[in-house]
C-alpha cells in the first residue's frame, strides 16, 4: 500500500510540476498537459521499459491516470499562486524525486537487479521526467546543473535504502526514511548553494 501510495502521490506531484512549466513557458492548456504528462511518466515508462515490464505500469494502473488528471487540476486551479513562488517549482521537483527514487529502486530489486544498478534505474526513473519537461520546454535540465545538486541525492538516497533493507529497519520505515534523507539533501544543497565541479 506504501509503494502504491507513493507512485500516485509522486504521479501528482511531477504533473503539477510539468504543468507549471508549460505555464511558465506561456503553452496553452493543451500544451501543458502533455508537458506534465511526460513529466509525471516519463521516468517510469523508461525504467519499465528497460526492466522489460509490459505494459508499462501507467497503462495497466487507472489510479496514475487519475493522479495526472488530479495534478493538471489542481496546478490549473492554483496556478497564479503558485507561479508566484518561484521555490515551488523546486519543492514538487524535490519531493517528486525522493518519492520516485525510492519506487523505482524498490520495483528494481524486487525484480532481482544487481544493487547498483537498481539505484540506477531508481534515480533514473526519478530525473528522467524532469530532464524531458525541461527539454520539451527548451531548458537545459536541472539534473545537468551541478550546482542544483539534482541527481546526487537520488544516488545517495537510493544506496541507502538498499542498505536499509539490509537491516532489521522494516521496508515501508526504509522507504520513509530514504525519501526523507533525500528531500532534506536536496533543499540543504539548494540552501547553502552546495556545487559539484564544473567542467571547465
Amino acid at each position: 500500500m506504501l509503494f502504491l501510495t507513493i507512485d500516485i502521490l509522486g504521479t501528482a506531484v511531477f504533473a503539477i510540476s510539468g504543468f507549471l512549466g508549460a505555464f511558465d513557458k506561456r503553452l496553452d492548456f493543451f500544451g501543458g498537459s502533455i508537458i506534465a504528462l511526460v513529466t509525471a511518466i516519463g521516468g517510469g515508462s523508461i525504467r519499465d521499459v528497460l526492466l522489460g515490464v509490459t505494459p508499462v505500469g501507467w497503462l495497466s494502473n487507472r489510479p496514475i491516470l487519475y493522479a495526472i488528471f488530479g495534478g493538471i487540476f489542481i496546478a490549473l486551479l492554483f496556478r497564479k499562486h503558485l507561479l508566484k513562488l518561484r521555490k515551488t517549482m523546486m519543492l514538487f521537483d524535490t519531493l517528486g524525486i525522493s518519492l520516485f527514487t525510492v519506487l523505482g529502486t524498490q520495483v528494481s530489486l524486487s525484480m532481482d537487479i544487481a544493487p547498483v544498478s537498481a539505484v540506477l534505474l531508481g534515480t533514473s526513473s526519478a530525473v528522467a521526467g524532469g530532464v524531458i519537461r525541461d527539454t520539451l520546454c527548451n531548458e537545459i535540465p536541472l539534473v545537468f546543473k551541478g550546482n542544483l545538486f539534482y541527481a546526487t541525492p537520488c544516488i545517495l538516497g537510493g544506496f541507502l535504502y538498499w542498505i536499509l533493507l539490509k537491516t532489521p529497519v522494516n521496508t515501508e520505515w526504509s522507504a520513509i526514511i530514504a525519501m526523507s534523507f533525500i528531500f532534506t539533501i536536496r533543499i540543504l544543497a539548494v540552501r547553502f548553494k552546495w556545487k559539484i565541479p564544473e567542467l571547465v
